[in-house]
Parts: structure tokens; sequence; C-alpha cells
């Protein structure tokens, strides 16, 4: 396969002094499955592409989301696929010739042909408002031959039709026999200002390529569609589309903001938020666990798998106030509840549903059948599903749905989420056990195939984040008062947390009986985070084994779950300079494009800096507001509208120890508890402009209404 990027490429970052450059080159390499792993990546939310070169060919990866091969069997014939290729053909260029600019402020992405006296450059950006893509094409000095086709892989599974209308070359790509549901996928090309497919570009003259594409889910006759659409498109109609694109991503980097002075953490920063801006808008068809489909051979059918790599880089999203990024994680999980309600049913003989390790959307379920003869154990398998023993993605699933919920407190999007919360602690209500006063999980791997598990850490984290998530939503929206009796018992006497003694400390045990320990992940820390089981109001004793537990580790970069582990030891108060450091370290250990190195999994680590700053800057685990809470002393920062428990948007300001400028903007009237940022010191609050009363004390609170706008000084 070719690879997608053979030389240097450079970004445009986000840093303190504004967008600087940053330059890399010396790509590293990757495995064949993940050929987008460090390359430039574009996108819409819904047509996301990527770049690279090789052997003369510059070749775009085109890619729609909603583009799959969608029947429930794990054979490998099904997952996300990709819609075709543009290949643009140069002659006298080589690998060591390339190089490539990224704009992270609108995506724009120029890659740069050079040798000698002559150069090529390609610009390319994804529409964000239209299924529209452009590159223009100009050289400098010496004229340069360039052809241009739209291809796609061959796969026997696939149909494939192309044709050419009046100088505009289409592809049509579909999926249609032996499947569940039916995909198709259609692409129109033209040179806007050129009437051929070979080109001999004259120094100092532009060539437009457009392209469009369209599916099968958004328009009935997609081909119909991008035929027309790129009929309308000439050198005068580019301008409209371009100024819409910029503005719409100007708008994107208003919704919240940071600034800490760390050029590179910055980078990353922003760099994770693009890579999420770029991928996720589809409500129907979030992105798979890489992202960008390069290939219809994606590792691990690029599902969505349910044990963290799906909902990980969803994290950062929801106190970064980018929730029309973040919702999309929704749909596949509802999508499934009744192959879900089966297997609870089925397997478990209990209500509510039961999820196996990986799913696509629309209810289809990549990993069913999947062929015993590649595990070890016929186990994992159970009535057609993998599970590899585990009782807790579905549980898991709900992590993001909590945190959306307790930043918004949406009613429209509370009953939205309310069947599928609903289901799960139905499940977990009959799969309990209640012995000596306590509610005991059995038979639940902690980790793929480690066994049938006595109550799993991770899965006691999970369960008590769906109770109490039940518990608030039912509250919120007056539905089944008369359960929360049941399920406020189940939260009382819930198993409490396995705890070891290692090399003389204290700390967490994966299992109370099974798993007592684990070398390569972070899976006994996730109660803290992303279950929310623990944090800085907890009790003492329980928040010391929690330091002690993230000492022992230190899987700062583990491959499977750093996405986590940064943020529970920021959730317990581990040392915050400790942290800071490590998590320059890991924002240094990346692609030029942001992905982790020799990271095998995709997308999930792309905001894990973004998480982690928010949460330094501002936390509200437990709907108390704690400001600069993990930032070091002596760093100087600031951030505005992160989003917070109890749907507050938070504004603050620390400069040489001095918090100042504390706003807070109160979308649902509800109660505030803030730790005071100034202890020992009184506060004034001011309420719409007007002065109001004065709180004192380590943690003050007082009401709000619906949209007030709450600024806080010190006395």
């Amino acid at each position: 396969m070719m690879k997608v990027l053979s030389a240097a490429f450079l970004l445009i970052i986000c840093s303190l002094s504004g967008w600087s450059q940053n330059i890399w080159t010396k790509p590293p390499s990757r495995t064949p499955n993940d050929v987008s792993i460090d390359a430039p990546l574009m996108g819409n939310g819904d047509v996301t592409m990527s770049v690279g070169f090789k052997e003369g060919r510059l070749r775009y990866y085109l890619s729609k989301n909603d583009f799959w091969r969608l029947k429930s069997k794990g054979d490998g014939l099904s997952g996300p696929r990709v819609v075709g290729f543009l290949d643009i053909k140069t002659e006298g260029f080589t690998d060591d010739n390339f190089s490539a600019e990224q704009l992270l402020k609108n995506g724009v992405t120029s890659c740069l042909l050079k040798k000698d006296k002559q150069s090529l450059t390609a610009r390319s950006w994804v529409s964000a408002t239209e299924n529209l893509i452009f590159i223009e094409l100009s050289t400098s000095e010496k004229p340069a031959k360039v052809s241009v086709r739209l291809n796609a892989p061959e796969n026997p599974q696939a149909k494939l039709k192309t044709g050419e209308t009046n100088n505009v070359y289409w592809l049509t790509r579909s999926f249609e026999d032996s499947v569940d549901i039916k995909t198709e996928v259609s692409v129109a090309l033209k040179t806007i200002n050129h009437r051929d497919s070979i080109i001999l570009l004259q120094s100092g003259q532009k060539i437009v390529v457009a392209l469009a594409i369209e599916s099968r889910f958004k328009k009935s006759a997609p081909l119909d569609d991008v035929l027309k659409r790129i009929a309308k498109l000439d050198e005068n109609s580019v301008k409209p589309v371009w100024d819409k694109h910029n503005a719409w991503w100007e708008c994107y980097w208003k919704k919240s903001s940071i600034t800490i002075e760390d050029p590179i953490l910055m980078k990353a920063y922003q760099q994770g938020q693009y890579t999420m801006a770029a991928c996720s808008r589809d409500l129907t068809f979030p992105p798979g666990i890489f992202g960008f489909t390069t290939t219809d051979k994606p590792a691990w059918n690029g599902d969505y798998h349910l044990n963290y790599n799906f909902q990980a880089p969803f994290y950062a999203l929801y106190a970064a106030n980018r929730l029309a990024q973040a919702e999309p994680h929704d749909a596949p999980l509802i999508d499934f509840i009744p192959r879900g309600k089966w297997y609870a049913k089925n397997i478990s003989n209990a209500r509510g549903i039961l999820y196996p390790v990986g799913i696509g959307p629309m209810g289809i379920e990549v990993t069913r059948d999947f062929p015993s003869k590649n595990y070890l154990q016929r186990k994992d398998i159970e009535q057609g599903g993998l599970f590899f023993g585990q009782r807790s993605n579905a549980a898991y699933g709900l992590l993001n749905m909590a945190q959306q919920w307790r930043c918004t407190y949406d009613e429209k999007y509370g009953k939205k989420i309310y069947p599928y919360a609903l289901a799960i602690v139905d499940f977990w209500e009959d799969y309990l056990k209640l012995e000596d006063d306590k509610y005991v999980i059995y038979g639940d791997a902690i980790h793929e195939g480690s066994g049938h598990d006595k109550n799993p850490i991770l899965s006691l984290g999970l369960v008590r984040n769906a109770f109490e998530l039940i518990v608030d939503l039912s509250t919120s929206l007056k539905i089944d008062a008369d359960r929360q009796g049941k399920w406020k018992d189940i939260l009382a006497r819930l198993s409490d947390f396995p705890t070891q003694l290692r090399n003389g400390k204290k700390i967490f045990r994966y299992t109370e009986q099974g798993v007592d320990w684990w070398p390569d992940n972070g899976l006994g820390i996730q109660h803290i985070y992303p279950s929310n089981a623990i944090n800085l109001d907890s009790n003492p004793e329980m928040l010391t084994v929690a330091n002690n537990t993230i000492d022992e580790m230190k899987r700062w970069q583990d491959m499977n779950t750093s996405s986590s582990f940064f943020m529970a030891a920021i959730r317990i108060g581990y040392d915050p300079v400790v942290v800071l450091n490590e998590l320059r370290k890991y924002a240094q250990h990346t692609y030029p494009n942001g992905f982790q190195l020799n990271n095998p999994h995709g997308i999930e680590n792309s905001c894990t800096v973004a998480n982690a700053l928010n949460e330094m800057l501002c936390m509200s685990v437990g709907n108390v507001i704690r400001l600069f809470n993990g930032l070091p002393k002596g760093q100087n920062a600031s951030f505005e509208n992160i989003r917070a428990w109890g749907a507050f948007l938070v504004s603050a300001n620390r400069k040489n120890e001095i918090i100042s400028n504390v706003n807070i903007v109160s979308e649902k009237g509800k109660t505030c508890v803030l730790v005071n940022p100034w202890p020992n010191k009184k506060v004034l609050v001011i309420r719409n402009g007007k002065k109001s009363e004065r709180l004192q004390g380590d943690k003050i609170s007082f009401k709000t209404k619906i949209n007030e706008v709450i600024q806080l000084q010190v006395l």
C-alpha cells in the first residue's frame, strides 16, 4: 500500500503569539492498516480527506463518515470504507521533494513539491459548510505537467461505476449485495478553469480542481446531486463557499479558548480540537476508531470499540463547549438497544442491555460471529457476540452522555438518552448480587479475556456513574420517581473499590477476586476517570490510595489508557508539576498531525491534552467548580467559556498567582458551588452588572437564574 506521507510536512498551529509555524522533517513509519496515522487531515465532520505522496503521485484519500459496508458479521468484510482516491500525477519529483503545510485555523493544506528551480503547489481544503473539496494547483518558474484521475480500490464486495459527462468525471461506489443496509456514495470532479485531465501548468497559472461528494443517506440520488452541484461551480462561485468556510471555522474557535505559557501544549490543545472538528459532525455516523478512512481494510474493522477506544476522542469536547462535535457519539449506542436487549436476555437472563466489544452504526454489529480460531479462548464469544467476558461495555457508553447532560442539563437531550440509561440500570439491577449487605459483581472481566472476575474496579465505577445519572435524570425529567428508592439503595450498598498492598503502599486492586494488576493499561484508575467516582471531595483515605495508585502506575504514555490517566491524576490532586511535565512530554510524542507515536488506535488520543488542560484550569466534577486547581504555581493562564457541570460557562484569568476576571454564565439557573478563588477573603457577587451579595468561606454557594451573567470579585 502506498505510504501516506513519505517526507516532511509542517503545521501552522496556535501559540501565544498567534498562528505560528512548526516544521517536521522526518515523518515516522506506520503499519499498512494505519495509513492515515501521520498524514495531514482535513474534513467537515461528514466528508473527510487525507493526503500523501509517493513515486510521483499525490494522492488524496476521500472518505465519508456514512460510507460503510453495513453487515452484522465479524468476517472482516464490514466496516467503514474509503470512498475513493484523487490522484495527481507529476513528472520529475521524488519522495524527498515533498513537504506539506496546514493551517489549523481553517484546515487549508498545501502540499509542496520542489526540486531545483521547479516547484508544484497543491493547496486543498474541505468546505466546512458543504460537501465540496477544492484543490488549487500552481507552479513557479518552470512549467509542470500533471494529470488528474479519480479512482477507487478494487473490492469484490463493492460495485463501482465511473464516467465522464461534459468534462465532469464521476464515480459511484456502493455495497448492495449480501448486506443488511445498502450504502452508496458518489463523487464528481471537474477542473474549474481547464477542460482536460492532463494539464501543462504554466508558471504563475492556477488550476482549481473541484469535487462534490454525497451519499444515499443524505440524498436519494447522490450521483444526480453531485453532478448538479459541480456543474454550478465556476471561478466566481468558489469565493462565497470560501467565505462561509472561514466563517464556520472562526465561529468554531470562539466556542471556548484557553491560554497558557507553553506553545507546545497550546499547539496540542488546538490540534486535537481541529481533528475532532474535521471528523465529527454527522449525528448518525460518528467517526470510527481511525476517524479518517483511507482503506477498505481498517484494523479492528474500523469499528466503534466500546471498552474506551470509541469514547475517548469525545472526552474533551464537553468542557471545550464543542457540543456539535460531541453529540454524534450517542447514535450507534442508542441504535444498538434492540440487539443489546437480546444479548441481556439470552446471555444473562436479565432485563436491559448487554453490548459486545465492537459495534457499527444503525444497529450493525461488525464483530458478530467472529471466527473463534482467531482467539485463544472460545468463551470470548457468547451467543455470537464478541464479549471477551466483559459486562461493562454498555455502561461505558453512558459516560459521555452523562458528561453532556451534567454540562448542559438540556431537557431535550435528557429525554433522548433516558431510554439508554434506563436500559443500563435495568441490566445491573438484575445482574448485581446482594451478599452480606453489599451489591456484588460476579463474572465480569475487567480486561478483555481476563476471566470471571469479582467486583472489577472499572465496572464498580461505571455502575455507580449509571445509577447516579439515572437518579439525576429521573428527578429532572420527573420520570420513574417510584424507582429511585431501589437505585439509591444500590448506590448506598454497592461494593467498595478493592485495594491491595504493592511495594509497601496501599493501592487499588483491579478486581476483588481475579486480576490484581495489569502491566500495560490503566483500567485500575478508570473508576476515578472517566467514571467520576473519586474527586477532591472524596474522603482523605480514598484520595491517598488513589494518589498511591497513580504513583505506582506512572502510565503517562500508555498505549491503551493515557486518555484517562492524566485526567485521573488531576482529579485526585496528584502533583501538578509532574502532571504538566508529563503532559508536555506526551504532546511532543506525536506524529506531525498530533496522533501519538506508535499508537495503533487512531484518534483516541486526539484530545487528551485538551481534556487535561481544561481540567487543570476549571475542574467541575461533582458540581463543585475549582479554578486553576491543577495548574502548578507560577504558571499564568486564562480561559473563556469552559463548560462546567451544572450548565455553567466559566471564564477566568490567573497572572502572578492572582485570579481575576471570574465570569460565569448560568444557562439553566442552577445553584453554583465554587471553591473560593481567594482563600480567607470575601467575595462580591455581581449579577448582570449589578452588585449583589457578599460571600465568604472555603466554598461559596449562590443561586442563579437562567441566562444570568455572574461576575465574582475579591473584596
